[in-house]
């Protein structure tokens, strides 16, 4: 189950949700103002190599959010 992050189009807030395969076409509700008017954002992502420099990140990648909440 993936978590996805979403933003109110209505009031700015930035928050995640655990999705379900079947919640695809669900709407999302904010948590601070209730509103349906979300949309699904990208989310920041990195790898860490298992090699020399342990605990670097290899690569990473940020949606227009700048990462999680």
């Amino acid at each position: 189950m993936p978590i996805y992050e979403y933003k109110c189009e209505k009031c700015g807030k930035v928050f995640e949700r655990l999705a379900f395969a079947s919640d695809e076409n669900d709407s999302v509700e904010c948590p601070e103002c209730g509103s349906s008017q979300t949309k699904r954002q990208m989310s920041c992502f990195s790898s860490v190599s298992g090699g020399e420099g342990l605990g670097k990140a290899l690569s990473s990648g940020c949606g227009s959010s700048g990462g999680f909440s």
